[in-house]
């Protein structure tokens, strides 16, 4: 191997992770706008209604994916049927998308009796439904960015396209009611969705294709229900967390942890970012995994760290922009928060690590722990005050952690318990420049 392939593989894990985090960064700050702009022009009473529609769309979106999209970045088909594995994988997370907003809708008289008016008008029915499969054709075009080792292309089309077209429709909505706010959020999905089309066959090559055979989807079905079930896990204490707040210690305790908890997923996005360029560099090249181990969780530790400090450090002033009760409220909360970012750090590595490796079982029971110790510890500590559910998040996270270091640990030391890597497989005709994977540095077929 070539003295500066190792350099040049750690420059590719820092230049992807700046990506990804360069388009958290984009979607957070396009969508602090929005929703000043949006406080502005509606009354707290849309803004409200808007908000429960706007994170079921959210959901959806996730649940929608199925595990394609780990799939797609663990597990891409051949060059020459790499066309045909992404127009399925795109088909089937748009439907998924749009039966499970009917469903959500179908649901509402047990969980949502004031939404129950949306169902009462059939073009607000099917606008609700298309909407969510944009959000998870959304979601699944940025596995398709990441897989193809160009997250630059997020940016574009995550970050920028669907921040500028949905800060753009607020204002001039504002006779739909909170349906203006739903549908900006929607078009943003929509313009990103467009964008992100546009970037796939510009960029990658890619055509719609309908062709089954080599899309490795079938063979793969295993991955994919296992990262979905992991992934279902791991959303669990994000769901229940606010509930246990809510029971506990009521509404106004529920916004404060809103806030700290969104400050915090930005410290967190640092851990992710370095995270999702692992899982794409380690699924290109698994043989470079052990280094690849290493040297991100250098970069994770490094970049983590001071930032957890500054939050912790600033928890007070950071809230302060709130109001100045946030400050005393959430403040502890915060602390929190950025100390246990440093055990979600470790869990989220860990997380991606076991599915480079396919430890498929051990990455369901890993995220098991998490949500049990989280959620367990949350009840139990919750009448104690809010800043107990922060270290019940932390707790879990490192519990989590733990339990995943100590897997990858056995996995080295046990031959043959980790699954080898999957056989690439190759056209038999000779390859030409359209038969090359997706990547930098490819040519674009014609």
């Amino acid at each position: 191997m070539p003295r500066h392939s190792r350099p040049r593989k750690v420059h590719t894990v820092y230049r992807n992770s700046l990506f990804v985090l360069a388009t958290t960064a984009t979607t957070a700050a396009l969508g602090f706008l929005f929703w000043v702009v949006v406080a502005r022009f509606y009354t707290p009473a849309q803004v409200g209604i808007a908000t429960s529609l706007i994170s079921a769309i959210s959901l959806i979106s996730y649940l929608s994916q199925f595990g394609l999209n780990s799939t797609l970045i663990r597990f891409p088909a051949a060059s020459h049927a790499r066309n045909a594995q992404l127009t399925l994988a795109l088909c089937a997370v748009a439907a998924a998308g749009g039966l499970l907003a009917l469903g959500y809708l179908a649901g509402l008289p047990w969980y949502g009796e004031k939404l129950l008016f949306v169902r009462e008008n059939p073009f607000a029915v099917t606008t609700f439904a298309v909407l969510c499969s944009f959000a998870a054709l959304n979601q699944l075009a940025k596995s398709v960015f990441t897989g193809a080792r160009a997250p630059e292309l997020n940016v574009l089309s995550d970050g920028l396209t669907q921040g500028v077209a949905k800060l753009a429709l607020p204002a001039f909505l504002t006779g739909l009611g909170m349906y203006g706010i739903v549908g900006s959020t929607g078009a943003g999905f929509a313009a990103a969705v467009l964008c992100a089309l546009f970037l796939m066959r510009r960029r990658l090559g890619f055509r719609f294709d309908l062709r089954v055979g080599g899309t490795r989807l079938r063979e793969q079905f295993t991955y994919s229900l296992a990262s979905y079930l992991s992934g279902l896990l791991n959303l669990l204490p994000q769901l229940i967390l606010p509930l246990i707040v809510l029971h506990h210690l009521g509404a106004e305790a529920t916004g404060y942890f809103y806030v700290a908890f969104q400050i915090a997923a930005l410290l967190n996005a640092i851990a992710f970012s370095v995270g999702e360029a692992l899982f794409a560099e380690g699924s290109h090249d698994p043989t470079q995994l052990p280094m690849l181990l290493r040297r991100t969780a250098v970069i994770i530790a490094a970049a983590q760290t001071p930032a957890a400090a500054v939050i912790a450090g600033g928890s007070g002033l950071i809230l302060w922009v709130f109001g100045p009760g946030y400050s005393d409220a959430a403040g502890p909360l915060l602390v929190a928060f950025a100390v246990g970012s440093l055990a979600v750090a470790l869990s989220a590595w860990a997380n991606f690590a076991l599915k480079i490796t396919r430890q498929l079982r051990q990455l369901i029971v890993n995220n098991a722990v998490f949500a049990l110790v989280t959620v367990s510890l949350a009840l139990l500590w919750a009448p104690r005050g809010l800043v107990w559910i922060g270290w019940a998040w932390g707790l879990g996270n490192l519990a989590s952690g733990l339990v995943a270091l100590t897997a990858l640990r056995r996995g080295r030391k046990t031959p043959g318990s980790t699954p080898p890597p999957a056989p690439v497989l190759v056209p038999e005709h000779p390859q030409t420049p359209a038969d090359r994977p997706y990547g930098p540095g490819t040519r674009t077929p014609s």
